[in-house]
């Protein structure tokens, strides 16, 4: 096992990856153009030179071919929340990558184990947790899972150093660290809505007056991704068996409606104007 990270292969374009792992060539140049779009943002407020930006875009190979990822070193999956699909994409880069490459799960909830078990390396798998926007945000939470190699644990948190991030090491237990304090933190905003405490929008800004927080819980359900939200929420109730896990009845008739936040445009707010404004469907 080299403990020279090269080539990275990141399975997915969407939210997380820039998405499912067996995206069509038109979802792949929709991440591609997210990318762009952030880079010549980056230039444009001062915070890349054009240089450094094309220097990124440079270094990145779009592809729907999971072949292409034969030569990688680390294979970092971030596709959707299910486990089905990940396990069923998990095997077939498993038969395709070489056989020291180190595989990583985005995973904000699942087992790490339970992904790392279905592989035929399983003391070469970790959880590299990455937050949204993860070319912004500077945690990532390292995932040990029990067969992890101190070997295998040691390259992925050197990984995620070298990026500039904050390599956190946690165990891998449901909702990992901060999904398992933040999550029960949203479900009680929700709850509180729902009692009458405040408003959606009162709740919002008290919490961004009186925490410090740069947005509120619900602001910030919406921006997580409400079906993500409600994804973890299973995950961790079924793992604690405790109400404070559980979805609150209004996230269970907000999913069924489709109201996943800003990803579909409706969630606690309404994103198809010029600025969110609370949604009166709830």
């Amino acid at each position: 096992m080299s403990s020279e990270i090269k080539k990275v292969g990141v399975l997915g374009a969407g939210l997380m990856g820039h998405g499912i792992a067996q995206v069509t060539d038109a979802a792949l140049q929709k991440g591609i153009g997210r990318i762009e779009k952030q880079l010549a943002k980056a230039v444009e407020k001062g915070r890349s030179s054009q240089e450094d930006a094309d220097a990124v875009r440079g270094r990145i190979q779009g592809t729907i071919d999971y072949n292409d990822l034969a030569d990688c070193d680390l294979v970092i999956e971030a596709i959707t929340e299910d486990l089905g699909r990940k396990l069923e994409m998990w095997k077939e880069v498993d038969a395709i990558a070489k056989p020291d490459a180190i595989f990583a799960t985005n995973t904000s909830s699942l087992a790490v184990i339970d992904q790392a078990a279905s592989t035929t390396r399983p003391s070469q798998f970790v959880g590299l947790h990455y937050f949204n926007p993860a070319q912004v945000m500077r945690l990532v939470e390292v995932i040990r899972a029990v067969t992890t190699s101190d070997e295998a644990f040691g390259v992925a948190h050197g990984f995620a150093q070298s990026q500039g991030k904050l390599a956190i090491p946690t165990k891998d237990k449901a909702g990992f660290i901060v999904n398992r304090l933040l999550v029960p933190y949203m479900l009680d905003a929700i709850r509180a809505y729902e009692e009458g405490v405040g408003s959606v929008d009162e709740i919002d800004e008290a919490m961004k007056a009186g925490a410090g927080h740069p947005m509120g819980p619900l602001t910030l359900s919406d921006f997580v991704g409400l079906d993500t939200l409600g994804s973890i929420c299973d995950v961790l109730f079924d793992e604690f068996r405790e109400r404070r896990f559980a979805q609150p009845p209004t996230l269970r008739k907000m999913l069924s409606a489709g109201w996943y936040g800003r990803k579909s445009g409706m969630g606690f707010y309404d994103y198809s104007g010029e600025a969110p404004a609370v949604n009166p469907g709830i």
